[in-house]
């Protein structure tokens, strides 16, 4: 627009940052547009300055870490027990949700998640016993991530737990995670009643042996398939499972009533079938095993691991060598069971948000809009949400597609850069547990991650990139 032009036209004032300085332009009549600004994570102007000299040697090390997570093809290739399979296990070590943290420091459902485990190996006869041993000093306690392996919520593995084996097929690598319990009162809640460990103990003696012979007569399922439809089916595989779900048993089930008796095979299927998160655990696993594939690329600012353990919030970067970087979890906004309310829950807990760093979960929710239909949301909003992803990534997926936007890839591979730039954070969807010990799930909702960790993250990458 020409000069002489801009005041023949009617003119409006632009708010730049707080909402509520346009609204006093409003009340006061004047016509104004709101410009979306946040501002940087960081305010150390040389750390962006460093990374924008060498910004052909993070785009190349991204590009490379990128090709590997998208090139992944994660397959559900068997089961076995954690002690058995999971790298550095031990008879005395549980591993936990998010990054590392004391007996001391931990939330009340990871102690509760604990304490269940401690009784179902059969190390402790009743909670008063089990929160003694925990806190004795003669169980070990370290992330899952650092293992291989991933859990929902508490994500407490111990070792006589069955685990699903995922390998990607492509470079290798193996993942591990447990089975999905249900909803309610479950371990991974914090719930240690008697009727969760005896559901345990089912799933270790009916509901294993049945998946596990049925996954060898088929040799394998591909499980990156199954997310691909799913998401054309209205799930984002984190809070919203049940199309993955349905897949994984129309795939699953012949082999198992061919390999277990009727009866075993008829309890094992109504199980899977009468709980829509089953395939969680499975999308988790998928998402490490890719994740993982992406790791260990020198100066590669690509976020590899987004994880909470109820007190802390943790990232890892590509190029990081397995640092922790973390700050405070959020308490999520979120749809609570009747007579709980936001006092009740506990910060944001579990390995689960790796769908989220893998492109599922909150940065797919275009694709699966009633997971914000039961937060008070709107199907625009669920757009928002993962179009906004798409400014902080350095890319596409090329597999996992929203049919919404035209079948555009979702956006994958978070680099933290842009996250610290823009000031726009990873959003996800998440289930919320009792912040005490032993009580379960009150809700399920959704938040952005802490801005801490990724600020963190940041610094580190500015100082060290070479």
């Amino acid at each position: 627009m020409k000069i002489n032009g801009l005041f023949d036209s009617e003119l409006k004032v632009i708010s730049i940052g707080l909402e509520s300085f346009r609204k006093g332009l409003s009340d006061s009549g004047v016509k104004s547009v709101q410009a979306q600004f946040k501002p940087p994570l960081v305010g150390d102007r040389k750390l962006f300055e460093k990374v924008e000299k060498r910004v052909s040697v993070v785009a190349k090390a991204n590009r490379e870490a990128l090709a590997k997570i998208l090139a992944a093809k994660p397959a559900l290739v068997g089961m076995d027990i954690a002690l058995k399979v999971i790298p550095g296990m031990k008879r005395n070590l549980i591993l936990h949700a998010g990054p590392p943290i004391t007996w001391e420091r931990m939330c009340g459902p990871m102690r509760g998640g604990i304490m269940a485990a401690l009784m179902y190996e059969g190390l402790a006869k009743n909670p008063k016993e089990a929160e003694k041993l925990a806190a004795s000093g003669e169980i070990k306690y370290a992330p899952c991530h650092e293992h291989s392996a991933v859990g929902p919520m508490a994500g407490i593995i111990s070792a006589s737990m069955p685990v699903f084996i995922v390998k990607n097929t492509a470079a290798g690598n193996y993942s591990y995670a447990t089975l999905n319990e249900g909803l309610g009162k479950v371990l991974r809640y914090g719930a240690y009643s008697p009727e969760v460990i005896e559901r345990l103990k089912w799933m270790e003696t009916g509901l294993y042996p049945a998946l596990k012979a049925a996954i060898g007569l088929l040799g394998g399922i591909d499980l990156k398939a199954i997310v691909a439809q799913a998401l054309h089916m209205g799930d984002e595989v984190h809070n919203r499972n049940r199309a993955a779900t349905s897949l994984f048993y129309r795939a699953i089930a012949p082999a198992v009533i061919k390999t277990s008796t009727p009866a075993a095979a008829a309890k094992a299927l109504e199980f899977i079938n009468g709980n829509d998160h089953f395939f969680l655990n499975l999308s988790m696993a998928l998402s490490k095993a890719s994740l993982d594939a992406g790791c260990g690329v020198k100066n590669s600012s690509l976020v590899a691991v987004m994880a909470r353990n109820g007190t802390d919030f943790g990232v890892q970067l590509s190029g990081g060598g397995g640092r922790w970087f973390t700050g405070p979890a959020p308490v999520p906004d979120a749809l609570y069971f009747p007579g709980y309310t936001k006092a009740d829950a506990n910060p944001d807990i579990g390995d689960s948000a790796i769908t989220e760093t893998n492109g599922l979960g909150g940065f797919a929710i275009a694709a699966a809009p009633a997971i914000v239909q039961f937060v008070g949301g709107k199907a625009a909003d669920a757009v928002s949400y993962t179009l906004a992803m798409y400014e902080i990534t350095a890319g596409e997926s090329n597999i996992y597609k929203i049919p919404y936007l035209d079948f555009r890839g979702t956006p994958t591979g978070i680099d933290v850069v842009k996250v610290a730039r823009s000031g726009i954070l990873p959003f996800i969807d998440t289930g919320v547990a009792h912040k005490k010990a032993g009580v379960g799930q009150v809700g399920a909702g959704v938040l952005s991650a802490p801005p801490e960790p990724f600020a963190r993250a940041f610094e580190w990458f500015a100082k060290n990139i070479r």
